[in-house]
């Protein structure tokens, strides 16, 4: 894959392909399935925020409703309520691209003129009560998005791989109909979204095959930080999975994969720098 660099107005960059990115995980919800509750002030935040960019964060993720198992969605004005308290004053003190976990266009309008870098949207600009308003908002900021997996049925009819690519091909389409350019696109294999257990393993096991779409090779990020497959596989609670979330993250490098997105940012960071180290030694 071509190396991507990204800039925007308030001075910040971000360079995918040169090494892997680590993306920060800050839920500012009161019900997030591993950490909720714990930084719900902007205080903590903040502080937070600073922590894990110190332990090695290329870009901090902040989401104000949880997408935990069985989560009941909130309105975009309770969201962006919630956001309010939260997004100025990161934005104001990371020194890293800030992006927005939402799948609400309004609530990414919002975020998008308050200046963040990034949309994460874990429909994949198909969310069933607005097809296509996601991708219409960042080709209008012309932000990069990530375009994540997701479906309502964990029960596939045919290989579950082919079903992501035409999933991917699909969102690729809404973002060119909004007229988004492919630069400003990353994918995510969704995992832990609408897949059973084998289904997760299986995925990780090919996700190379996700990494072209239509003959366009698209940047991956993976999210598998502290997942239900990994506490059933290994019949581990969620606070007990960060070396098992690092091992999937290796995997996830040597598959091809660009962008991790963790909450243990400083033990994953070393693992993806070691690993990156060994993939590019040379003699």
């Amino acid at each position: 894959m071509s190396n991507r660099v990204y800039k925007w107005a308030d001075g910040k960059s971000l360079e995918i392909g040169y090494k892997t990115l680590i993306m920060g995980i800050l839920n500012v919800t009161p019900d997030s399935f591993s950490d909720g509750g714990k930084w719900n002030t902007v205080e903590a935040a903040i502080s937070h925020m600073k922590e894990m960019v110190a332990a090695g964060a290329d870009i901090i993720d902040v989401g104000a409703e949880s997408s935990r198992p069985g989560f009941e969605t909130m309105s975009a004005r309770d969201e962006i309520k919630r956001l309010s308290e939260f997004l100025e004053p990161v934005l104001a003190e990371c020194p890293v691209p800030v992006s927005i976990d939402t799948f609400k266009a309004e609530t990414a309008e919002y975020a998008a003129q308050k200046g963040v870098h990034i949309l994460n949207d874990i429909w994949g600009l198909q969310y069933k009560n607005e097809p296509g308003e996601m991708a219409k908002v960042a080709a209008k900021y012309q932000l990069p998005v990530v375009v994540m997996h997701n479906r309502d049925s964990k029960e596939y009819a045919g290989d579950i791989i082919s079903s992501m690519q035409d999933f991917f091909a699909k969102s690729i389409s809404l973002a060119q109909e909004a007229g988004l350019k492919a630069e400003n696109i990353i994918l995510d294999p969704g995992i832990g979204f609408g897949k059973t257990v084998e289904g997760n393993l299986y995925v990780m096991q090919n996700l190379e095959k996700l990494k072209v779409i239509n003959g366009q090779d698209y940047p991956i990020l993976l999210g598998t930080s502290r997942k239900s497959f990994i506490g059933n596989t290994l019949d581990l609670p969620v606070e007990d999975r960060m070396e098992a979330t690092g091992a999937t993250c290796v995997v996830g490098i040597m598959k091809g994969c660009e962008i991790m997105r963790v909450h243990d940012v400083l033990p994953i960071s070393r693992m993806c720098r070691i690993t990156d180290a060994i993939l590019e030694a040379k003699q």
